[in-house]
Order: structure tokens, then C-alpha cells, then sequence
């Protein structure tokens, strides 16, 4: 339960040093790099926003070229591949490749040429088709579409829209030209919406003919060619065959280039340093001869970030306490077991300046409601079993979902440990195949027995438990709210808004243990509780209530408004009801679990026992189990965190913490081995 010390550093050095100083700590990756503006130190920045633009194109072109050999050349990759992480290099094979970009940049130039030119040659290949598409009607015409006749005749193509008999174009030409001495009609062919025709009249007939045929919307056809139109789609299709050939040799090419694959994603994750590095280097304020860095560092990398330089380089290394007055960023440290919920309180806020890492106290308080909310051993065992095989078998995964499966195994002991002691596995089911399949008479409590006791059987006594956790859980973030008091040495305020708060809040429960509100929902005798236990419990209720009165509203020197401010955080007794009342939601959601369950293993059993009877209970047992493992591992997920959110933090936690940003290489495919990891 800690947030890492920080130290501000600030670095003075030659200019001549600045990017092998950089690159030396963008390989650490243990430092975070602020900005500085020119009027602080009256220097100067230089304009890298060149360079660095130039960076990014050479990673984008190199990304492009994995994108399209994975198009042609794809890698075979399991399900479960995105689990994999990125491959871990080492810096020498990084170098190399660095060393060899302009190599690797000319195949990955090679690819994109090669990707142009197929995608030049398949849009000439839709062209041609498109042409070919637009002759089809007009494969029966044995001449030219250009020939016009002879000395004496002339030719006439074109369309007609609609659907019309050659009697009917025959009779649209008597109509409109009764003078015309004669006329061939030859319908090509017909479609839905048009007719294609080819029309041989007289040459002094021809305007006639032609102004005829325009009264049924005679048109020429867009699209003149020279050629027979068999000829012309035979050498359309040549043209296309090929193009095709032309592709497959393009494509050829880009498959010789699947070998480099490895070369173009070192390539592209150096050039992505790159240009992260003169991003940088465009911040920093430089004299003609030295340059100056400032920024965060860990108290516990510092001895090996100083040495590393100073080793290496000419420079001023200086180190100080974060002042006070300044926001320093967070880096969270915890142990095995309860950084495996960072994830969690980052998605909530990292602690802000004065707040303390409620990780630790949180991650047991988290996989103990987890498993309370879900109570199933046998899903307790799945999930257990599923993640850690998961993470035992990829190692190098990306760290924050790391945390997330260790965190939900964890979350699978929890879960298998309430189960024993609730006697839930898979619900029901050991009973229900005893009594349908082996025909065993099950005795009361089931043939195992729960630990402590079924829920489903005794709800009340659940729902008692589970206010009773939830105070538990409620008093402690009142008591982390009292640590961070009193670790700020704010004695009185911690007296005034924890003490006072502890003691009104006892006094109520006191209370409330020998009444019959009590004894009806617990199902126990008031009697067992002694006399001075009410009684006590009326005193520390009192002297709770009056402290919280006159001193919650200490700050304002006006007593009326101070009684009103003190009354007003009294009634804030109404939040600390419900927020008890919101742990209902353990009983709720172990009850759904083991009901869900049960209905599940009663619809499989249904069809009785029988060949029959098994395949049918295997097919519901496994579809349904499966559904509701998937949806209660979800529903206790968002009310466990809710319960932390809402409840847990409201009680003492803020966030609105900077995450700590280390200026180090931020690889796409691969990771580069570090000289020092935090």
C-alpha cells in the first residue's frame, strides 16, 4: 500500500550529448520528462517538428506494409493469441535493425509499389469488365458499331427503352414515316428496361427513319467501338487475362517479402522511438552549447539512472524533494496479491497528493465480495483454473491485463472457498444426478454439506451477514480516512470526523441489537442481549450525536450556522443507511447464482434418466452453466466495484492522481529489454 517517492531531477549537459542522453533515458524508461516554457529559463527550443513528422510517415509506411502482408501472407495466430504479448528482443537485435532501416524501409517501399500497382491493375480490370458488361446486348451485331452503310444504305444502332415487339417498331415507323419506302429491323437482343436494335433503311430515308424511331426514344448508344463487338470483347478479355497475370507477379513479390517481416515491425518500432524522441527533444530549452532537462524520477531508480549518466556523459545531475506546492505523479506499488486490482482504483483515480494507495486494504476487501457474490465452488475452481493456466501459459502478456486475470483468479479462490462453505456446486447438480440418474434418495442439506449454511435456505440469516460485512467494510474507509488525518497531523479534525462519527455510528447499532426491529429480521430473542448494552448504546449515541453537533461545523465562528452545519451532518446518518442497505446486493446476487443453478440442473433432469435423458441434462447442464457463470462472473464484477466505488471510497478517497508517464520506448510489435525496470 504505496505510492513510489518521487524525486525532481533536473539534468544539465553538452549540447552535443542531448540525443545520446535521451536515447539513454528512453532506454531506462524511468523518468518522466516535464515541460518547460522558454521564459522559465530564458533558452531557446528547437523546431524537430520535421523530423519528428518524418518519423511517424516511415512508422505508418511500415505499419502499412505488415497490414498488407498479412493480406497476402497471413499469420497463422491461435484465439488465444491477443493474450500473447509483444516478443521481448534484445537491444543488440533492435540496433541491428535501426542500424539497417534504410534496407528494411526499400522492401517495405517494394510492398507499397507492389500494392499500388495491384490496385491500379484491378481498377483497369473493373474498367474493362464494365466495358465487356456494356456489349453483351450487342453480341449479335456482325459488323462494327461505327459502320454506317454503304453508298446506298445506311446502319442505324441503338436503344429503344421498354419492352417492344419487332412488329410494334415496325409500326412506329409506318406511323411517323408513312413515306418511307422500306426499312430492316433486327432486334440483338431485349432486356427488362430496353431493346437493343441494328436498323438498315435507304441513305435518303435515313433522317426519316431515324426521327421515327425517336418518337419511341431511339437512342444511340454511348459507347462507339470499331470492332465486331465478339472481336472486341475477345481482346477486352485478353487485356483483362493479362492485367491478372500482372497481379499474380505483383503479388509474388509481396510473398517474397513475408521473411522481413520481423526486420519492418523493429523498423517501425524504431522509428516510433524515433519520433517520441524528438518529440522531446523539441521541448527541452538549449543554449548554443548546453541543453537542459528537468522531470520525475522514483526515489528508488535514482542511484541508477545517475550512474548510467554520469558514466557515460559530461553533465550536472541534480535531484530534490517534489515541493509542496507541486502535483508530482503517481506510480503505484503494491505486493503480488494487491496490485492485481490497480486496475480497478486507476479506473476510479490514482491517489491525488496527501491521499494514501487504499490498494492493499482494498484488494482483500474486493476478492472477498467477489466470491461472496458469486459463491459457486465449482465456478470458483473454472475460474481459478481457467486464469491461472492462462497465465502460466502467456507470460509476457500486456501488464494491465495481467493484473485483471490475477485478479479474477484470486477472485476464483474467493469464490471456491464460499462455495464449500455455502454448498454450492454447480448449484445443485451433485443432488440432482444423484436422484435422477442414480435414483439415490438425498437427504435433507444434500449429499454434500455446506460448511456453514445455504443461503437459499435461510436468506435472512444471509442478508444479517451481509450488512454485517458491509459495515466492516464501511468502518474501514472511515478508519483510512482517520490514518490519513492523523498522517497529516490534523489531530482535532481526525477527533472531530472520525471519532465522534465512530461513536455515534456503535451507539446506534448498540441500539439496535435488544429491539424487536432487531430480533424480527435476525430471528433471536431480544433477551440475549444484556440491559447495558441498550444502554450504552444510548450514552455513546448521545455524546456521538452532540459531538458531531457543535463541532462538525468548528470552521465558521457564527454558532447558529455552525448547530445548522452540525445538524446537517447528522442527517448524513440517512447515507451511512443506505449505503448499509446496498450490501443487500451480496445476498441478492449469491441467491440469483444459486437459483439460476438450480433451474438449470431441474430443466436438464426433466427428460428423466436414460442414454436419452444424459445427452439431454449434458447439452442444458453445459449451455446453461456456462450462461450463468458468464453473466454472475459480470454481475459481481460491476457491484463489487460499485460496492468500492460507491460505499468504500466515498468514505475517505478522492483520486484525480497524474499517472506517472516515463518517457521511454513505447513499441507497437516488440519490447526492447531495458536496462532498468521499476
Amino acid at each position: 500500500m504505496a505510492v513510489l517517492q518521487m524525486q525532481k531531477v533536473s539534468i544539465c549537459a553538452l549540447k552535443k550529448d542531448r540525443k545520446a542522453i535521451l536515447e539513454k533515458i528512453q532506454a531506462m524508461g524511468v523518468m518522466e520528462i516535464s515541460k518547460m516554457l522558454e521564459d522559465e529559463t530564458g533558452l531557446e527550443k528547437m523546431d524537430t517538428q520535421d523530423a519528428r513528422a518524418r518519423f511517424e510517415r516511415n512508422a505508418a509506411s511500415a505499419d502499412g506494409a505488415l497490414e498488407i502482408l498479412q493480406e497476402y501472407v497471413p499469420e497463422k495466430t491461435s484465439m488465444l493469441s491477443s493474450l500473447e504479448g509483444k516478443k521481448l528482443v534484445e537491444r543488440e537485435n533492435f540496433q541491428q535493425a535501426a542500424d539497417r532501416k534504410d534496407e528494411i524501409m526499400s522492401v517495405v517501399s517494394g510492398i507499397h509499389s507492389n500494392q499500388k500497382k495491384i490496385a491500379e491493375y484491378r481498377a483497369s480490370i473493373q474498367k474493362l469488365e464494365n466495358q465487356i458488361e456494356a456489349l453483351m446486348p450487342w453480341m449479335s451485331l456482325d459488323v462494327s458499331m461505327a459502320f454506317r452503310g454503304t453508298k446506298s444504305s445506311v446502319l442505324l444502332v441503338g436503344t429503344i427503352p421498354g419492352v417492344m415487339t419487332l412488329e410494334e417498331i415496325y409500326g412506329l415507323i409506318l406511323e411517323h414515316a408513312p413515306e418511307v419506302s422500306g426499312a430492316d429491323v433486327t432486334i440483338l437482343s431485349s432486356e427488362r428496361d430496353a431493346v437493343y436494335l441494328a436498323v438498315v433503311c435507304l441513305r435518303k430515308d435515313a433522317v426519316m427513319v431515324e426521327e421515327a424511331l425517336r418518337q419511341g426514344g431511339f437512342a444511340k448508344p454511348s459507347q462507339i467501338i470499331a470492332q465486331v463487338p465478339v472481336k472486341e470483347v475477345e481482346n477486352l478479355k485478353k487485356q483483362i487475362q493479362k492485367l491478372q497475370e500482372e497481379i499474380g507477379i505483383c503479388q509474388d513479390n509481396i510473398k517474397k517479402s513475408a521473411s522481413r517481416r520481423m526486420d519492418i515491425r523493429l523498423a517501425a518500432d524504431y522509428f516510433r522511438a524515433r519520433a517520441e524522441k524528438y518529440n522531446v527533444l523539441g521541448q527541452i530549452p538549449q543554449s548554443q552549447k548546453t541543453f537542459l532537462i528537468t522531470g520525475y524520477v522514483p526515489q528508488k531508480a535514482l542511484p541508477a539512472l545517475e550512474k548510467a549518466l554520469n558514466d557515460s556523459f559530461v553533465l550536472s545531475f541534480e535531484s530534490e524533494e517534489v515541493p509542496q506546492e507541486e502535483e508530482m505523479p503517481v506510480l503505484l506499488s503494491n505486493n503480488g496479491f494487491s496490485e492485481s486490482v490497480e486496475g480497478v482504483l486507476e479506473s476510479y483515480g490514482l491517489p491525488k497528493k496527501g491521499e494514501v494507495d487504499p490498494t492493499t486494504v482494498m484488494s482483500f476487501f474486493y476478492v472477498f465480495l467477489f466470491g461472496l457474490m458469486l459463491s459457486d465452488a465449482a465456478y470458483g475452481l473454472i475460474m481459478f483454473l481457467g486464469c491461472f493456466i492462462v497465465l502460466k501459459k502467456f507470460p509476457r502478456m500486456e501488464a494491465s491485463l495481467k493484473k485483471a486475470i490475477k485478479m479474477f483468479m484470486y477472485c476464483g479462490i474467493s469464490t471456491l472457498v464460499w462455495g464449500v462453505l455455502f454448498g454450492g456446486y454447480f448449484g445443485d447438480a451433485i443432488d440432482v444426478v444423484a436422484r435422477t440418474f442414480f435414483h439415490v434418495e438425498v437427504p435433507e442439506g444434500g449429499l454434500v454439506k455446506a460448511l456453514w449454511f445455504v443461503p437459499l435456505n435461510d436468506p435472512m440469516r444471509m442478508l444479517m451477514y451481509s450488512m454485517g460485512f458491509g459495515l466492516i467494510h464501511l468502518f474501514t474507509g472511515l478508519g483510512m480516512k482517520g490514518y490519513m488525518l492523523l498522517k497529516q497531523k490534523k489531530v482535532v479534525d481526525f477527533f472531530c470526523d472520525v471519532v465522534l462519527w465512530y461513536v455515534f455510528l456503535i451507539g446506534l447499532l448498540l441500539m439496535l441489537l435488544p429491539s424487536s426491529i432487531f430480533a424480527s429480521i435476525a430471528q433471536v430473542d431480544p433477551s440475549i442481549f444484556p440491559p447495558f448494552v441498550g444502554a450504552s448504546g444510548k450514552v455513546l449515541t448521545i455524546v456521538g450525536a452532540l459531538g458531531l453537533l457543535f463541532m462538525s461545523g468548528r470552521a465558521n465562528k457564527n454558532f447558529g450556522l455552525r448547530l445548522a452545519l452540525g445538524a446537517y451532518d447528522l442527517y448524513n446518518v440517512t447515507g451511512w443507511l443506505s449505503d448499509v442497505l446496498s450490501y443487500s446486493r451480496l445476498l441478492a446476487l449469491g441467491l440469483a447464482t444459486g437459483v439460476i443453478a438450480s433451474v438449470i440442473n431441474q430443466m436438464g433432469s426433466m427428460v428423466g434418466d436414460g442414454i436419452f435423458g444424459a445427452i439431454v441434462f449434458i447439452v442444458v447442464f453445459i449451455i446453461g452453466h456456462t450462461l450463468n457463470m458468464a453473466i454472475n462472473i459480470l454481475g459481481a464484477y460491476v457491484h463489487t466495484n460499485r460496492l468500492q466505488f460507491v460505499e468504500f471510497f466515498g468514505k475517505f478517497y478522492e483520486g484525480g492522481g497524474k499517472p506517472f508517464n516515463p518517457f521511454k520506448l513505447n513499441t507497437k510489435y516488440v519490447d526492447v529489454k531495458e536496462e532498468t525496470n521499476l
